[in-house]
């Protein structure tokens, strides 16, 4: 029989997720958890397994914000948005197509543009507000007034929609930070989330692959760098999934350009590293290598958490023209795109193999039945 009280290894097998991200999951408190005597945190099996079952679907915090509003006004809605951080907005006029961008993956927050004479809009928030899976999704609706019900929020302005988004990312329990004292670099205030995701993605420390090695290479030789990196941002580590012109496969976090990459939405470029007071005394940049350039593209998964960058870096002040940009820009979404593939193929086995084992579970039962039954007549 199964244990009814299991350990954080046992709850991260279950979860298929890494020790990390269920020590991160439990303390954090997304799983209910108590010390025993000795100390060490155990949870009770029900709860590991309503993160995987239940509406709520803490496991799958999201930094996404679906929007949907006429074609019109939707610059208006970019610009009001634009001042939230940490956060990927997706953009929609159709209806149907935000409806399957919804269901492929369920996210913070959908923004719905309800009129009053708009009939449509005020159906697909009724379909919205009745959907169970959406439990955990904050549906914000700009242009109607009334009360608040269930995780509907109204806005009747702009002017208050980022504030609504920004609580909406926040609704999800905030995993811990790692940090026991305050770093030396800046990090984002979904640092924890962030870290989870990363955990979550199962790249850190595995081998080479030609699909980022590719877009390392690319970005090299487009830009003109003799340097181009992969990162992805552990607690204590810089690591390189993928790198070009380095022999080194990490640096301490403190010496991450990157760092300040992941802060934003769109490319950071320092031209001259020696004579920026944010890197003027990394080692990167004192010591032996002596990098003097540096320009990153935020990498993100899924679900909108941002898990690095791809970035270029030479050893002479330069800068980026707008194409150079928009290249860079357009490698990292590749990259981006090649995690959101992986975590999709890993998702689609997990579930597969969850179906086999619950089909192949009354088949078990009855061979044991069968089994005990010969053992009673013998």
């Amino acid at each position: 029989m199964d244990k009814d009280i299991l350990t954080t290894a046992e709850a991260a097998k279950i979860l298929g997720v890494s020790i990390r991200t269920a020590q991160l999951l439990i303390e954090g408190g997304t799983i209910p958890s108590w010390k025993t005597p000795g100390g060490h945190r155990r949870v009770y099996r029900s709860d590991v397994l309503a993160q995987i079952t239940g509406p709520a679907q803490t496991m799958t915090a999201s930094a996404r914000v679906i929007v949907i509003a006429r074609p019109d006004r939707m610059a208006d809605y970019e610009a009001a948005l634009a001042k939230v951080k940490h956060c990927v907005v997706e953009r929609y006029t159709d209806v149907y197509a935000a409806l399957l961008a919804i269901g492929s993956r369920l996210p913070a927050a959908v923004v719905v543009e309800a009129e009053p004479s708009d009939a449509g809009r005020l159906a697909l928030l009724e379909s919205l507000r009745s959907d169970p899976a959406l439990g955990g999704t904050q549906i914000l609706v700009v242009g109607r007034s009334a009360a608040d019900i269930g995780m509907t929020r109204f806005i009747e302005g702009l002017s208050a929609l980022p504030e609504g988004v920004e609580a909406a990312i926040r609704g999800a329990i905030e995993p811990p930070l790692p940090f026991e004292t305050p770093p030396s670099f800046p990090f984002p205030a979904n640092e924890g989330q962030r870290l989870v995701a990363l955990e979550r993605s199962g790249l850190v420390d595995t081998p080479p692959e030609d699909a980022f090695d590719r877009l390392t290479w690319l970005a090299a030789r487009s830009l003109d760098a003799p340097v181009a990196l992969l990162t992805l941002l552990t607690p204590t580590r810089q690591w390189f999934k993928s790198r070009y012109g380095l022999d080194m496969a990490d640096t301490p976090r403190g010496w991450a350009f990157c760092n300040y990459t992941i802060l934003q939405q769109d490319i950071m470029v320092a031209e001259n590293l020696a004579t920026d007071p944010r890197f003027a005394e990394n080692p990167a940049v004192l010591g032996e290598l002596g990098f003097r350039f540096y320009a990153g593209c935020p990498v993100v998964d899924p679900d909108g958490f941002t898990l690095g960058s791809l970035c270029v870096i030479d050893t002479r002040p330069r800068t980026l023209d707008d194409t150079q940009k928009q290249i860079l820009a357009s490698l990292a979404a590749l990259a981006s795109d090649e995690i959101k593939l992986r975590v999709t193929d890993r998702q689609l086995r997990r579930a597969a193999e969850h179906g086999t084992s619950k089909a192949s579970a009354p088949a078990r039962s009855a061979n044991k039945r069968d089994a005990e039954h010969r053992q009673g007549t013998a």
